[in-house]
Order: structure tokens, then sequence, then C-alpha cells
């Protein structure tokens, strides 16, 4: 690569001063601000347009409520704040001339770690890239189509950046690619030109899905599809968006039309695979996995194999990250042929103007995270960022903390309907809330316009992580913050991020009276907060009944037409998902790697079945046959069990019930009589009784049946060895009959 390259934001790209009087300005270059890294010019005469919008893919929230018969976790805020006795935004004005504001330092390590990473040999694996070039002066150069350089044009792009100035000529050649770069650099125009190039010359009379674009999650990939649409504008390509949260039947008809390319999450391309009639990937071309380390952890390493199964083996795949761990290594020797890795700028793996800093939290100070959080966002970072939180849960519960205390915020998390994840990225897009709160759902590939300061909330669990978050700020060469909440529990994290960070990692000190203020504050919002989280869980137990109540209806009405069509089948249940996560767990606290032990879909289906077809067998036994079956299994049981104590004993199972025992003990004596009967165990009269009953005796029949017996025959032996002897009725002891004579 070359090193003199330098990102050219031009001047509608560089970061608003809030206290200047540009600010007038905003509105009128909000459109051309952001870009998918590539350098810019000089501003161009006419404006240029937004890469993404978000508004276009889904309706309205507040139509949304109105057909669910809800309420906004927004309209709740407001009317709790009505009941707060004192103003946060109020006080937060009066305390704006404090003397003591937030400070900073100089991070100082505590000691030094040496570069131990074992880089995985590769070189026999992948082609030379001898060829590439990391530095082009304008899309010219890289011998695209007129259609696609105006597209360019419109949106502001006139220099590419290393990753597209190296990707884009091998891409066009048809190599297989495992690229490489910073965050913000510009990957997705890097696959999308050469693909949109390749298209261009396709036959046309011929309908058919050529290129397969797959990322992990559902807002990148309207992302992607946003921005394939605006650098296709001028062709007569066409794209089809398929996720999770949108309709199925209009996905379903999209796909049926045949489109050029497909931009989708995994799970939902199974689907309709699966269960969508005249859908297949027979005549694909071209596979794209973006943030494919991503793709290939836990959650989506069984579906990408199967979606691979699916495509044709001749192929051009491409894979592209900011990470490149040694799962993308493995799935890279599954589905590539022969390809070319190209890292642009590898030497640096941070944003050049990114400034990274930690608030250390005491064990003592957990409690008042809240409380920094809220102070920094007030007074320090109040506009243009991201809060990343661990959970759900908590990300919610910030998102009301915020509301209540006047600071305009939007969440996005898993719990919310996509139209809602959508409506809240557009709300920070165009700047009409000031924060964004998310899980790591926001962490991967998101380009949102100027975010200014990244706040991890929750620390990141590795640095993989932790660069993906960082990621979202000082993106194609602009000013960025990235603060990180770090406790005693997370010192392996803070040395990992101080290595990478080197002398640019600072030491953030918030001020304590802050800290104070907040917390009194948090503490009067607690029961606002507590009635918000309890309205919701009603609406919520209404909303599930009448979905159950509508489904019912559903069901009577329409039972034939239902019952006509045929059943979907799916590639994992719900059941598997969790079944497969607690086994991957188990694994990788014993220190397996489960990568290896991931079976294939062919393989578990497979299994499935044939479990299946063994239970039906069961079904269809004789009752005695299955009686058999379970008592050699419960046999099976009582072995292992014994071999595991070391007794040669017989014990029964500690927490077996009675009606186990019972049925036990009833085959026990089943067997004996059978044995009997056989003539293998041989049984003296004398112990039999002297009427047996055919009908089950009770435990106290039988004991009192076992004492007369008893004493009958120690009657008859006395009378037989004293004959002359003669005793009185009391003269019997209880006791004598258990000494040995």
């Amino acid at each position: 690569m070359s090193p003199s390259f330098v990102f050219e934001p031009p001047s509608d790209e560089e970061i608003e001063n809030l206290e200047s009087e540009e600010e007038e300005q905003v509105d009128e270059e909000e459109d051309g601000e952001e870009d998918d890294g590539g350098g810019r010019g000089p501003k161009p005469s006419r404006q240029s347009q937004a890469p993404w919008n978000f508004a276009a893919y889904s309706k309205s929230v507040a139509e949304e409520h109105a057909r669910r018969s809800t309420t906004s976790v927004d309209f709740k805020i407001t009317k709790a704040r009505q009941q707060l006795s004192v103003d946060p935004a109020a006080d937060d004005g009066n305390e704006s001339s404090e003397p003591e504001p937030d400070g900073q330092e100089g991070y100082r390590s505590e000691e030094e770690d040496h570069d131990t990473t074992n880089a995985v040999d590769s070189k026999s694996f992948f082609a030379p890239s001898d060829g590439a070039s990391y530095h082009a002066n304008s899309f010219l150069e890289l011998n695209l189509s007129r259609p696609l350089l105006r597209a360019c044009e419109s949106l502001g792009y006139v220099k590419p950046t290393p990753i597209q100035a190296a990707c884009i000529p091998m891409a066009l050649a048809g190599r297989d690619i495992c690229g490489s770069a910073i965050t913000g650099s510009g990957k997705t125009a890097a696959f999308a030109l050469p693909t949109l190039e390749r298209l261009l010359f396709r036959p046309k009379r011929i309908p058919a899905i050529r290129v397969l674009i797959l990322t992990p999650t559902r807002e990148l990939a309207v992302q992607v599809h946003s921005m394939i649409d605006k650098l296709s504008q001028f062709t007569d390509i066409r794209c089809c968006l398929i996720v999770g949260g949108l309709p199925m039947k209009v996905q379903e008809t999209a796909l049926r039309s045949m489109p050029d390319i497909v931009v989708a999450t995994p799970g939902r391309m199974i689907d309709h695979l699966r269960n969508s009639i005249s859908v297949g990937l027979d005549d694909l071309a071209v596979l794209i996995l973006d943030e494919a380390d991503r793709l290939l952890e836990l959650g989506f390493n069984p579906e990408i194999h199967e979606l691979v199964r699916f495509c044709p083996k001749r192929r051009q795949t491409m894979l592209f990250s900011a990470t490149m761990t040694e799962e993308v290594d493995e799935l890279v020797k599954l589905s590539l042929n022969q390809p070319v890795r190209l890292s642009a700028d590898p030497s640096t793996k941070r944003p050049a103007k990114l400034t990274e800093e930690v608030v250390r939290i005491r064990r003592m100070r957990e409690v008042n995270r809240e409380a920094v959080l809220l102070a920094l966002c007030s007074k320090t970072f109040t506009v243009k960022v991201i809060v990343f939180s661990g959970t759900k849960q908590a990300a919610h519960r910030l998102k009301i903390l915020f509301g209540l205390a006047g600071l305009k915020a939007a969440e996005l998390h898993g719990n919310l309907t996509q139209v809602q994840r959508l409506d809240a990225l557009e709300l920070f897009r165009k700047q009409e809330v000031d924060f964004l709160i998310a899980t790591d759902v926001a962490a991967r590939g998101l380009d949102i316009i100027g975010v200014q300061t990244v706040i991890n909330y929750a620390c990141p669990r590795d640095l993989t992580s932790y660069v993906h978050r960082v990621g979202r700020t000082a993106r194609a060469g602009r000013e960025g913050y990235a603060v990180t909440f770090v406790t005693d529990n997370d010192r392996s994290l803070l040395k990992a991020i101080a290595k990478r960070a080197g002398s640019k990692l600072k030491s953030r000190i918030v001020a304590e009276q802050s800290i104070t203020k907040w917390s009194k504050i948090i503490e009067q919002m607690e029961d606002q907060v507590a009635a918000i989280l309890q309205e919701e869980r009603e609406e919520k137990a209404l909303r599930k009944a009448e979905m159950e109540a509508t489904k019912a209806e559903n069901m009577i009405a329409h039972k034939d037409e239902i019952f006509s069509r045929p059943k979907r089948t799916w590639f994992v249940t719900e059941k598997e998902k969790k079944l497969a996560a607690k086994a991957a767990k188990a694994s990788l606290e014993k220190g397996k790697t489960s990568g290896n032990e991931v079976l294939s879909a062919q393989q578990a289906e497979d299994l499935k079945m044939k479990e299946k077809r063994k239970r039906e067998r069961e079904k269809n036994l004789p009752r005695k046959k299955r009686r058999k079956l379970e008592a050699a299994r419960e046999m099976l049981e009582e072995n292992q069990s014994e071999k595991l104590e070391g007794n040669g004993k017989q014990k029964e199972k500690s927490g077996l019930s009675l009606v186990d025992l019972a049925y036990r003990r009833a085959k026990a004596v089943k067997a004996k009589k059978k044995a009997v009967d056989a003539g293998k165990i041989v049984m003296k009269a004398s112990k039999k009784p002297k009427h047996s009953s055919e009908r089950t005796q009770s435990r106290t029949e039988e004991m009192r049946e076992l004492f007369e017996s008893d004493m009958s025959e120690r009657k008859q032996r006395r009378n037989i060895s004293g004959a002359g002897k003669k005793k009185s009725k009391h003269s019997f002891k209880s006791k004598s009959r258990y000494k040995r004579r």
C-alpha cells in the first residue's frame, strides 16, 4: 500500500462545531455527509446523495402502535416525567458553571505484555497478490463503466480508498478474495462496484439470482441494499432485500421475479430456499460474506455451511471483515478456490484520528455506573453519541433513564420490532435524537452520519468486539472519541486496549460532584422506571392474549385452507438452537473448540429422522416388549451408576419416585415367579404362606402375614424340642427369635 495515502474529507464532511455560527448550514449539507469510506475531492457543484435511507424500508412506528393498541416508550416517559419532584434538565442547566470539570490524564500501564500471537501459516493456501495495487488516483483508473462512474460522482466519491483500489481489479478478473481493512475504509463499495460491473454484461434474456450477499444483522443488510441501490441507480440491475422482521409474502414475490442481487441474513434466506416455491441458487455466480468473522461464530456457522451447500461450486466467493480470525480461515478453506488475501493498512488497526479513553470504575463504585454515564452525557459528550450496553434489558433501562433525565435518546436491540429498530436508526441519522443506546446489533458495519463518540457502557467481551464498536466513529479520516468503562474484572481487556492504542490511550476522571448529584436523581427516578416497566409488561400480556384469540379465530374460520398448505420445514428449531447453545457453552468451558464438532445440516437432519423413526417403531410395539425395553434402559442406567459409585452392592436412586419404586418391585416379583415356574429357583414349602391370595396385598397385610407364619414356625419347633416342659402364655420374649442358638 502506498504510504502517502491520506483520507480527504471535504468541507461538508467535517464535524460540525456546535459553538460556531456555521451551524445553520448543517441541514443543507446533511444529505451529502456520509460515504462508505471513499475519499472525496473538492465539494461538487450539485448536492451529493446520501447512501443510506432507513426510512424507506419500514412503515411508521405510530401506525404499528395504533394497530397493536400500545403506546410508545417516549409517551410513557413523558407521562412519568410529570410525576418527578425534581427536573433533571433544569438542574443540569444550573450546574453548567461548576468549577470542577472532568479531567484527563495519560494512562500508565501496570505491566507490559509481550506480543505472543501465533499467526496461522496460510501462505500455501492463498495465491500470491503480486499484481494488487493499493493506490489509485480516481475511479476512472479502475476500468468501471460510465453508469457506475456517474453513480460514484452523485454520491461524491472521487478517490478510491486502498481496499477499493486493490479489490476492484481483482474482483473484475473473477478471483476469489479475502479482504480486510480498518473500519470505515469503504469495504461495501469495494465488493459492490466490481459486482455491478460484471452484472452489466450478464445475459439479460435469462433472469436469475446471480449474486448473494450475506450479512450478520438486519440493519447491516438494509444498509448494504441501500448502498447497492444508489450505485445501480443508472443501470437496469435489480436488487432484493431478504431479512427477518419484514413480510414473508412480499419477499417471496420479489424472489420469484429473479432479481440479479439478493442481500440477505442467513436464517431468512434458508427459510425461503426450503419453503418458497421456485426459489433456488442454481445460477449463482458470486457469493459475498460481509463481516465474515461474525458469520462464522457460534450462531451462524451451521447456517453458512448450509447456504454454501446450496450454492454451485463454480462461483466467485469474496469475504470481507475488519478483523480476521481463525474461524474465517477455516471458512476460507471450505469455500474459496485459490483466494487472494488483501489486507489494506495492516500495520495500523486503529483509525488515525481516534482518541481512546478509559473510565476506571472501582469495585466499590460499580453501583454508580449509571450516574457516571449520565454525568458524561449531560456535560461532556452531548451530541451524536452511541452507547453500547451489554444486554437488551440494560439498554431499555438506560433509554428510560435518559428520557426521564430530559436527554433525547433512541434504543436499538433485539426486543424491538424491525420497524422500531429501523426507525431508531433513522432518528439518529437525521439527528432528531442525540444518543443511540444499542447492544452489539449496532457494532458491525453500520455507517451512521458523523458519530462523534462511542461509549462502551458495558465492557466488550474481547478485543475484536472492541475494535468493531469503536469503529462506528472516526470513519473515513474524521475525528472521534471512544470511551470505555472498565471495572477491576476487565483488566485483561484493558491491557489489550493499552497495547493497541499505545501512547494515545487516556484515562478520564469524572467529577465526584456530578456523580453524587446523578446518583440522587436516579434514586428519585426508580419509582417511575418501575411503573413504566410494569405498564409495558401489562401491555405485552394483553397483546399476547389478543394474538392467541386472533389465532384461534383464524384456525376456526380458515381451518381447511390452513391445513391444505404444505408444512413448513425448519433448518434449526428454537429448541435445537437452545440445546446447541448449551452444548457449545459447556464445550467452551471445558476448553474445547466447537468449530470441529459442528455437524453438517444433512447429518443433523439424518440423525433427527433416525430418532423419529425409532420413536415411531417403539410406539407400535406390544406393551410387553415396550416394558422390556424400558426395563433394559433402567438396568443400563443402574449399571452405570454402580460403576460410578464403585460398589458391588445394589443401591436405589435417592431421587426415585414412589411410582417407579412400586413398578420395579412388581417387576422383580414377576421375574421371581417366572423363574420358579421354569424350575430355575426352588422355593421351600415352609416359607410359603398357608393361604396365597391372587390379589395384590398391601404392605401392612404382607408384614402381618410374615409375622404370623414366623410365630407358628417357632411354636412348632418348641413343641418338638421340649415335649415334657410346659410354659405359660406370657413366657415368650420378642427378642428371643433373633438370638443365635
